[in-house]
């Protein structure tokens, strides 16, 4: 499938100033903020869109308070963050809802994917790979709790992972649990 690359523009944030450029894959349009320069080992946060959690707070999740933690480390360690379009562990934002409703119901995260006949993790990471190499970059420092993360990185050494310790709230600790039980995630 053919990637369209934007051109480069200034981004500046609450958390630091930032370059911004956008790769754009069939209907999905995935972002990059990075700081310029690069170092030669940046950092580097892979973060699913999550709707809910990045732009509307949603207490359901940790996913706002990883994205914002990524920036704030990022403008300050120097590095990327890849925004990728994956909503809801990439079932889309309609059957993410559905699963809320079912999580409302009592399943945990895993259960109402898979009740909703999905995997308990749909996420693809090439675009990640090809977004590195445009960058010029094989070596970096992983901002993740998730291993199936740092697994499917192919041709990229990990140097070293960062994990992101967000504390839970009444709302999303069953989740978190989940996600640490059921999906090997290091929290």
């Amino acid at each position: 499938m053919e990637i369209k690359v934007s051109q480069v523009a200034n981004l500046p944030t609450r958390f630091g100033n930032f370059k911004i450029q956008c790769f754009a894959q069939g209907c999905k349009e995935h972002l990059v903020l990075f700081t310029d320069p690069l170092p030669p080992i940046p950092v580097v946060r892979v973060h699913s869109e999550c709707l809910t959690g990045d732009a509307l707070g949603s207490r359901k999740c940790d996913c706002g308070e990883q994205l914002h933690f990524a920036q704030e480390y990022i403008a300050k360690e120097g590095g990327l963050l890849i925004y990728l379009r994956q909503e809801g562990r990439n079932i889309g934002l309609l059957n993410k809802v559905n699963a809320y409703a079912l999580q409302d119901q009592g399943l945990d995260t895993i259960e109402a994917n898979h009740q909703l006949g999905f995997a308990a993790d749909e996420r693809t990471y090439e675009m990640v790979e090809y977004i590195l190499d445009h960058y010029g970059i094989d070596r970096i420092r992983l901002l993740t709790n998730n291993p199936k993360k740092m697994e499917s990185l192919k041709g990229i050494e990990i140097v070293q992972r960062i994990p992101i310790q967000i504390p839970p709230n009444p709302h999303n600790r069953a989740y978190l649990e989940a996600k640490k039980s059921k999906m090997g995630h290091l929290l």
